[in-house]
């Protein structure tokens, strides 16, 4: 192990750079409008509505603490369906908007450092009822699912991408976060990057839990080969770079 190394790399846990970073010199206190709220897509694409929070009453009848509980990462599924009305619920759940402010700025059911909100959540779905297998985007604002393309082996290249791990393409759906980072730079700069991948993971804990309130298992995924990721999903590695995974399956 190199101890030089590690070192290097352990300075991303901590938050010195805070004291090195103008902060009067960030977009948003030079007075630049700030990124939007979720990327901008085509208004001739495919939009499907998802059921909105009036909607969940038969959702969720479980306690807290059973489902803090019975959080367990789990990678093996019964090859149910999951429905419209449960995936609504777990992209509500995750990324949902409580209160829209302003186009640069909206409250979710996940908290992040200065309301930036830098993620965005794609959706592999296999076993969606009455979805079609494909690659979808979660739309925020308008509660919807973007369809954005499908393609052959789409399993396969899931798989690959995954190294390998078989939760990812035997889930009813799998789960990609990107981040833009922009977003969070525009107000945080270089100290952004460590706020990004905390926010993944409050994001993913959510699913956790909603997952337990619909049946369904779980397995967060760390590894996989950033750039088969982030070709499939043809993001540019740069403005929008892929950075956590998880495959759900009812149990």
């Amino acid at each position: 192990m190199d101890k030089d190394l590690i070192r290097q790399h352990r300075s991303f846990l901590k938050d010195s750079i805070r004291k090195v970073i103008d902060f009067s010199q960030t977009d948003q206190n030079r007075g630049i409008m700030p990124p939007p709220v979720e990327k901008p897509y085509s208004k001739e694409g495919k939009r499907i509505d998802l059921l909105k929070f009036d909607d969940f009453n038969d959702i969720g009848k479980i306690e807290l603490k059973t489902a803090i509980k019975n959080r367990e990462s789990r990678r093996s599924y019964s090859g149910r369906f999951i429905t419209i009305k449960e995936l609504s619920f777990l992209l509500w759940a995750t990324q949902g908007i409580r209160k829209f402010i302003d186009a640069g700025h909206a409250l979710r059911t996940v908290p992040s450092a200065g309301c930036r909100h830098a993620l965005e959540t794609y959706l592999c779905a296999f076993n969606v009822k009455d979805l079609e297998q494909g690659i979808y985007r979660y739309l925020p604002v308008e509660h919807q699912l973007l369809f954005e393309f499908t393609e052959e082996h789409l399993r396969k290249k899931i798989f690959e991408a995954t190294f390998r791990q078989a939760c990812s393409v035997e889930s009813a759906v799998t789960f990609i976060w990107t981040a833009i980072p922009y977003r969070m730079e525009w107000r945080y700069d270089l100290t952004s990057y460590k706020v990004i991948a905390i926010e993944a993971g409050h994001v993913c804990q959510n699913l956790y839990l909603a997952c337990e309130a619909i049946d369904a298992g779980i397995c967060a995924i760390a590894a996989y080969d950033q750039e088969k990721m982030d070709e499939l999903l043809k993001v540019d590695e740069q403005d929008e770079i892929a950075v956590y995974i998880a495959s759900v399956g009812k149990k």
